[in-house]
């Protein structure tokens, strides 16, 4: 049997939610570091965007995974599984708690969970970016709504990156991307302990625009300026940058890059709630209020030591 060395608590929810603000304490009463599983949070080039933790509160508690790349690397799920693995496997000799927060859903998922091995050929994903290139992402868009609706209605439309990927494995296989993801969880030599923060659609719309507002007042668009020459890459194409990059393209108004960036946003929480909400393993918690969301996840750490 295997022997479990400790336990991963993870705090998932969509953007906007309270994870960071609430992960401060969490880190505090169990002791550990926090463990950014936030796709975006890792580009050392992407703060305003990411809602990124100020250096102030980085310095109160140690974070993993914030900043720790460029955005012209390539960092995949599968990655970022190896690199946490890595870690955990030194950390749980001399602790017993982790903590790890985030909202990408497919990079808590290959830690938890782990990828199953997909087949790849590069002939086909060839074939898939050269269509790309000439039909824009509405082909790819298009291709996968037919090869796999379950995973269209999951996946982030705007990556092309993904829908590629997932489009070549459906052509592969002559079956479902979804139907491949997870079908065996691997073994992990930790318990999890998953919670899913979450709160009222409306409330949490309201705090997007808001956040949205304040990040327009930081000095978004001069962020987004700065990144324009880079704008191909892989890491740029997300919420926040890309409809910015529209306007210095000249394709809109700054008033309507907001309007869209806020639309934009909720569409994502969307798309992230209905992601964690398939796995069952998680522990939904309403965060109407901070104290007595603390509270209930405290009292979710102590029993699960029972």
């Amino acid at each position: 049997m295997l022997k479990k060395k400790g336990v991963l608590f993870v705090l998932a929810g969509p953007t906007a939610v309270g994870k960071t603000k609430l992960s401060f304490e969490i880190a505090k009463f169990i002791n550990s570091p926090i463990i950014s599983a936030d796709s975006r949070q890792f580009y050392k080039e992407l703060s305003i965007g990411t809602a990124k933790p100020t250096n102030k509160e980085l310095e109160r508690i140690k974070h993993l995974f914030i900043n720790s790349k460029s955005i012209v690397e390539y960092y995949s799920a599968g990655d970022f599984e190896k690199d946490v693995l890595n870690f955990l496997d030194n950390y749980y000799k001399k602790n017993n708690n982790a903590l790890m927060i985030g909202g990408s859903g497919m990079y808590i998922d290959a830690v938890c969970n782990g990828f199953d091995d997909l087949p790849n050929d590069l002939s086909i994903r060839k074939e898939i970016n050269t269509k790309f290139k000439l039909n824009g992402i509405n082909f790819l868009q298009d291709k996968l709504k037919v090869l796999d609706p379950d995973h269209f209605k999951n996946i982030d439309l705007n990556n092309p990156q993904r829908l590629i990927r997932a489009i070549e494995v459906c052509l592969i296989t002559k079956g479902t991307y979804s139907s491949l993801l997870n079908g065996n969880k691997k073994k992990r030599p930790f318990k999890v302990i998953k919670i899913l923060l979450n709160m009222d659609r409306k409330d949490l719309n309201f705090i997007i625009e808001n956040r949205v507002d304040k990040m327009i007042n930081q000095g978004l668009f001069n962020e987004v300026k700065e990144l324009i020459k880079y704008k191909s890459y892989n890491a740029l194409n997300t919420v926040g940058y890309k409809e910015i990059f529209k306007y210095y393209d000249g394709l809109c108004s700054k008033n309507e890059a907001i309007d869209r960036i806020k639309i934009n946003t909720k569409k994502y929480a969307k798309r992230q709630l209905t992601w964690f909400k398939k796995d069952k393993d998680y522990i939904e918690v309403d965060n109407k209020n901070y104290d007595t969301s603390l509270s209930i996840i405290k009292d979710i750490i102590l029993k699960s030591k029972d």
